[in-house]
C-alpha cells in the first residue's frame, strides 16, 4: 500500500516558518500574483459583501494577505483566523492587534477540515469567509466539495465566500515553484520526519530521503514525496516501516483548475460564483462566492 502523510501535518512551528519562506521565493509565483489581486480587487469585494461583517480565515497562517481585505473593510466587525499551528495563529494576532487597534481578533486554534463553532460573538454578523493561497488544491476533489459544503454551513446562508485558486499552467513555470533551487521547499518536505523523530519517537533519518515533486497530468495536480534513498527500516511508535529504495512517501498535492473546473466543483458544493479575477498574466484567481439557492 503507498504510504503517505496528510498534508495538515506540515504545519509545526519550523513547518510554518519554513512555509513563509517559500512564499517569498522567486519561483513562488501564487503568493505575489494573489496578493496582487487582492490589492487591485479588495475594495470592489468589500462593495460586494458590504458592512458589518466578521471576516473567517480558513488555514490564516501569518495573515499578511489579509490586510488587504481589512484595510477595504473598516466597518469590520470582528476577525476570525482558524489555525492548526498556534505558533502561527499567535504571530498574526499579535501583529494584527499591533497594525488594527480597533480590530475584534478572536482567534480560533484547530483544523479547518473538523467540526467547528465559530466565537459565539462573531456569530451574529454576516460572514465573508476566506480561504486564501490556493490551499483547496491540497484536497482531492472529492475532500474540496466536501470542505466546500462544511464552509457553507459554518458561514451560514446570508455569506459570502473569497477563495484563491491557483490555475492550470506551463510545467516550466509550474515545477520550479515546488522545487526551488535554493531547497526552502525540500526543508519544508523533509522537516515532516523530523517532526516524526520528535512527536512519535520515530527513527527516520531525513539524509536518507529526498524531496521530490512532480506533475500528476491526469489529476491534474502537483504532488510532492519524500523518495528512499536506500533499502531501509524506519520505526514510529510499536510500528516497523519497510522503504524499498526509490519508494516514496506522498506528502502533498495541490490541485490545479481552470476557472469553469473550480466554479462547476463551487456549484456542487452549493455555492454560486459571481465575481472571478485572474489579473493580466492569468496566473491565479480569485473566486467571489455566495450560497446557492
Amino acid at each position: 500500500m503507498p504510504k503517505s502523510i496528510p498534508s495538515r501535518f506540515f504545519y509545526d512551528a519550523k513547518g510554518s516558518d519554513l512555509f513563509e519562506q517559500i512564499t517569498g521565493l522567486e519561483e513562488y509565483y501564487p503568493t505575489n500574483a494573489e496578493i496582487a489581486l487582492l490589492r487591485d480587487h479588495a475594495a470592489e469585494i468589500a462593495a460586494l459583501v458590504g458592512p458589518h461583517v466578521s471576516l473567517v480565515e480558513f488555514g490564516s497562517g501569518s495573515s499578511r494577505k489579509t490586510d488587504r481585505l481589512i484595510e477595504a473593510l473598516p466597518a469590520l466587525a470582528s476577525y476570525v483566523p482558524i489555525d492548526i499551528s498556534d505558533a502561527a495563529l499567535a504571530g498574526a494576532v499579535s501583529r494584527l492587534r499591533s497594525r488594527f487597534p480597533w480590530l475584534r481578533v478572536m482567534p480560533l486554534h484547530g483544523d479547518f477540515n473538523a467540526p467547528l463553532e465559530l466565537p459565539r460573538s462573531a456569530r451574529p454578523q454576516k460572514k465573508l469567509g476566506f480561504f486564501p493561497g490556493s490551499t483547496i488544491g491540497n484536497f482531492t476533489r472529492d475532500e474540496a466539495r466536501d470542505f466546500l459544503k462544511s464552509s457553507r454551513s459554518l458561514l451560514g446562508p446570508s455569506a459570502a465566500f473569497v477563495v484563491g485558486v491557483d490555475l492550470k499552467k506551463d510545467l516550466d513555470l509550474l515545477l520550479p515553484a515546488y522545487n526551488d533551487r535554493l531547497g526552502v521547499t525540500a526543508a519544508f518536505n523533509l522537516n515532516l520526519l523530523a517532526r516524526v523523530n520528535r512527536e512519535l519517537g520515530g527513527t527516520f533519518d531525513p539524509s536518507l530521503f529526498a524531496h521530490d515533486a512532480i506533475y500528476n497530468e491526469t489529476d491534474g495536480r502537483i504532488e510532492m514525496h519524500l523518495r528512499s534513498l536506500a533499502a531501509q527500516e524506519v520505526q514510529v511508535l510499536d510500528d516497523v516501516f519497510a522503504f524499498a529504495e526509490g519508494e516514496t512517501i506522498h506528502t502533498e498535492n495541490s490541485h490545479k483548475y481552470t476557472v469553469a473546473e473550480f466554479q462547476a466543483l463551487a456549484r456542487s458544493a452549493g455555492w454560486e460564483a459571481r465575481e472571478v479575477w485572474t489579473g493580466d498574466a492569468g496566473l491565479f484567481s480569485l473566486h467571489y462566492l455566495t450560497p446557492g439557492s
